[in-house]
């Protein structure tokens, strides 16, 4: 749990199940027929990775990036990096990156180009919260979830310090 800082509820733990459950159902109408790679953005994006990995019916590979950002600020830095790809080659596969939460767009932008330049067949973005208040670069998202227009939240998956990403709801974290 972050140190510092009040936590508000903003999204249970049963509305995110049933949110994760709506997203699935989604994702595999847009997949039927077809195996989908699954690219979780670490750290943040692994529980909704994994539960909504078990919600589809599609087939599905896993994999992960890691993409360097925020550090220990509650504000995006001014450049997102790759500080680990994929290990599945993604030529000629559907890919579908999944992110805990899209703000600036940044990294879903950074994303787009570098999986386009492995010549996948499709990259499609997944998020369980998505803030387009802040975009800063014009990006789709095709599946979202939730949709918040302000405040840094913390908890299932996302964090504040690497603090609070265990926590099973997700939370607005006012005064840190």
């Amino acid at each position: 749990m972050p140190r510092r800082g009040v936590l508000r509820p903003r999204y249970t733990a049963e509305q995110i199940r049933r949110k994760v459950a709506a997203i699935a159902r989604r994702v595999d109408r847009a997949y039927a027929g077809s195996e989908v790679l699954l690219v979780g953005v670490l750290k943040g994006s692994l529980f909704f990775l994994a539960d909504l990995a078990r919600e589809l019916t599609v087939p599905v590979a896993i994999d992960f990036v890691r993409m360097s950002s925020y550090g220990g600020k509650t504000s995006p830095a001014g450049k997102t990096r790759l500080t680990k790809d994929i290990e599945t080659d993604a030529a000629g596969k559907d890919v579908l990156v999944i992110e805990e939460i899209v703000d600036t767009g940044r990294t879903v932008a950074a994303l787009r180009r570098h999986f386009e330049r492995k010549r996948v067949r499709t990259v499609r973005f997944c998020a369980l919260v998505d803030k387009r208040t802040r975009r800063e670069a014009d990006v789709a998202v095709e599946f979202t979830g939730f949709r918040a227009r302000t405040g840094f939240l913390v908890g299932y998956g996302m964090d504040y310090a690497e603090a609070g990403r265990e926590l099973r709801q997700i939370y607005e974290l006012e005064g840190p």
